[in-house]
């Protein structure tokens, strides 16, 4: 059951927050069923945070650095994200590895977007590395957050065909440009109430896909 309430979000970031404004300027236009309820950094001066006050979001900061180690600092991340109570967790360039119990805690309510066509290069430097090897065909994923680093059940994938003039900062841009638009179309989903991740996997309207969503560039561009 879907409630018409818009569903309360909180974006977790670490940098400057592209995708965070895609995500705010889709709910403030009504596109997208949620209301971004709050945005936590680890990093101080982060701006995203900065782009969560412009848009009137409480924005906050647990700096990495003010706790023991990892386990302390998701210690209190989950202390803080039961206190706002958000239906949906969203790794916006969220660049820290969340511990097991953390993930476990909102599994089936935590999204990422990862810029590869995953499975395949998962982890950094996603760019240089299919430049590097040749590919032909590059992309963004988004997929339910699980333990294993950028392996948890895909739910869609926007592609792009590799051209001899790319360059890493071209495909960063081009592949920016894909995530600002298929992000805040998955995470609308998830606010509608049409996916879920169940015991057999990912669910779009009820169906269980046995493959992600896949959107070309074309596509995901047109006006």
């Amino acid at each position: 059951m879907t409630s018409s309430a818009p569903m309360p979000v909180a974006v977790m970031i670490s940098g400057s927050g592209t995708n965070l404004q895609a995500i705010l300027d889709a709910a403030a236009a009504g596109a997208i069923p949620i209301r971004v309820h709050a945005v936590l950094s680890d990093v101080p001066g982060a701006f995203g945070l900065e782009r969560a006050r412009q848009a009137g979001v409480a924005a906050e900061c647990l700096p990495a650095a003010d706790f023991a180690d990892r386990h302390a600092f998701d210690q209190a991340l989950g202390r803080r994200l039961e206190q706002l109570a958000p239906g949906l967790v969203v790794l916006a360039g969220f660049m820290r590895i969340l511990s097991a119990p953390l993930v476990r805690a909102w599994a089936g309510r935590m999204l990422n977007i990862h810029p590869s066509l995953l499975p395949a290069y998962r982890g950094l430097h996603t760019h240089r590395r299919v430049l590097e090897a040749g590919e032909r065909q590059h992309g963004t994923s988004v997929h339910f957050v699980t333990e294993e680093l950028d392996g948890g059940p895909l739910i869609a994938q926007a592609r792009l065909d590799i051209g001899p003039e790319d360059t890493e900062t071209s495909l960063n841009q081009r592949i920016q440009a894909l995530e600002h638009r298929l992000y805040p179309q998955v995470i609308g989903w998830f606010g509608a109430g049409r996916l879920r991740l169940g015991a057999d996997g990912v669910e779009l309207d009820g169906t269980p896909l046995t493959a992600p969503v896949v959107r070309d560039e074309a596509e995901m561009l047109r006006p």
